[in-house]
């Protein structure tokens, strides 16, 4: 099998058994990342910087060193410090500037022996789920790449999907890390807010934003979890029968593409013959309580959390010039008006995280009640949407904003703080779809889990340019 297309474990396995070397898997993928230029997966990428790390990772290995990453490419999304990367948080006035430290997830990712393979593009200051950007360009599905990947880690779905490198590291606040792999069929984690450290990452919120793993395996995104989150590393060994998983019917199985509640009714037949136990599980509400909750508190925590950010790690510019700086229309639209009157007040704020406290509350009865492990549902209603399209996507005939519509089903847990899975569970026009499991906070290596069990379900599709 060609290395660009192994998984962590695999590289693993193959680095111990003297079968691949690190140098020539990142030679392969050097090769393969300039071979995939126009779809815009990566902001930055220094051929140079990740061949001398991978000779020295053989070095490491020719010595008896054995570390779960070592001699493993990973990828960063471009709102994560790393200094050997310039970034850029996917804004002009950022662009080609060098952090002086590492995040604390890079320095984690680097102390279990993992190479930085480079930055992906992302939506600009991740305000976005498209991950056009009027900077770095518009990144496209390696599925189809008339599609967009998702975002605002899009660039970090794109670099896995197309087979520039196995696994990457994106960041989510309502949505970014689960979308783009639902739309680019991986698997990715959202973990428990507060879980993983953000600091030294580009924020949006601090209450809302979690770094989180993305890669072609359940197996991978936990460990790459254990080593973000510094625990332990094994799963849980699950049998699906008894398990109890939660049908959210209102909100979340609602409006979905015909192609979306096809393959996503397939998947719950296949659970329930499983030994899965599907129950009902009513969240009133929580639409509500959710649109009262989610950008009041993350607007008002960018302003905030971005001026500590760049104080702190030291970019160089304020949070005034950073905002004038911002070239997408659709992100200009939601920052610039906080540098004046559209700001959100303590009052507002304030309200809002009363209402997040209510929709924790929401969540918390209803797992209770219904007794369920976790709930499951379409991670996005829809099939991933025309490139460049920032604005609206059709929907069931109906023309419908973007943003809203692919977080639609992300968001709420994401408020809430809840860790989140999504699962590649099969193809609806050629294009992937993804399953989400959502659990209550602290249940990541559940969820984990559960995935690891239900993965086998579902056929691993073969990827146009894997064929």
């Amino acid at each position: 099998m060609n290395p660009t297309q192994l998984g962590i474990h695999e590289i693993r396995a193959r680095f111990r058994a003297g079968t691949l070397t690190s140098l020539a898997l990142a030679q392969a993928l050097i090769e393969r990342t300039n071979a995939q230029q126009a779809l815009k997966g990566y902001a930055t990428f220094d051929a140079d910087t990740l061949l001398k790390q991978a000779a020295a990772a053989d070095a490491r290995m020719a010595a008896g060193e054995d570390l779960p990453l070592l001699g493993v490419p990973i990828a960063l999304k471009d709102n994560i410090d790393s200094t050997d990367h310039p970034c850029a948080a996917g804004t002009s006035s950022l662009q080609g500037s060098v952090p002086v430290a590492d995040a604390e997830v890079v320095r984690r990712l680097r102390a279990a022996g993992a190479l930085v393979a480079g930055k992906a593009s992302m939506h600009e200051l991740a305000f976005g789920v498209t991950t056009d950007n009027a900077t770095t360009g518009t990144a496209r599905n390696p599925w189809n790449t008339d599609r967009m990947p998702g975002g605002s880690s899009g660039g970090c779905g794109v670099v896995v999907a197309a087979g520039l490198v196995p696994a990457a590291i994106g960041t989510d606040t309502g949505g970014s890390v689960r979308v783009p792999s639902a739309l680019c069929g991986l698997v990715g984690l959202r973990p428990t807010a507060g879980r993983v450290p953000g600091r030294g990452i580009a924020p949006i919120s601090t209450t809302r934003d979690t770094p989180g793993p993305m890669a072609r395996s359940v197996q991978d995104c936990a460990l790459l979890d254990a080593v973000l989150t510094q625990g332990p590393s094994p799963l849980f060994t699950v049998s699906l029968a008894g398990v109890r998983l939660g049908v959210p019917a209102q909100h979340f199985w609602e409006d979905l593409d015909p192609g979306v509640r096809a393959v996503s009714e397939a998947a719950l037949d296949r659970l329930r013959a499983a030994g899965v136990e599907l129950v009902p599980v009513d969240l009133p509400g929580v639409a509500a309580l959710n649109a009262s909750t989610g950008f009041p508190i993350a607007l008002h925590e960018f302003v905030r959390d971005m001026r500590d950010y760049l104080a702190y790690a030291g970019r160089g510019i304020g949070f005034d010039a950073l905002v004038v700086g911002v070239k997408s229309p659709d992100v200009r639209a939601i920052v610039t008006p906080l540098l004046g009157e559209g700001a959100i007040s303590e009052a507002a704020y304030g309200q809002a995280m009363a209402c997040r406290q209510q929709l924790q509350n929401l969540y918390a009865q209803a797992f209770l009640s219904a007794g369920v492990h976790a709930l499951v549902f379409p991670t996005t209603p829809a099939l991933a949407a025309p490139a460049g399209e920032n604005t609206d996507v059709v929907l069931n005939g109906q023309a419908q904003p973007v943003f809203p519509t692919f977080i639609r089903n992300t968001d709420p847990g994401s408020n809430a703080g809840l860790p989140g899975l999504t699962l590649p569970i099969g193809l609806s026009d050629g294009l992937p779809v993804g399953l989400a499991l959502d659990g209550m906070p602290g249940s990541d290596r559940l969820l984990l889990s559960l995935g690891s069990a239900i993965e086998p379900l579902f056929p691993t599709e073969t990827a146009p340019w894997m064929r």
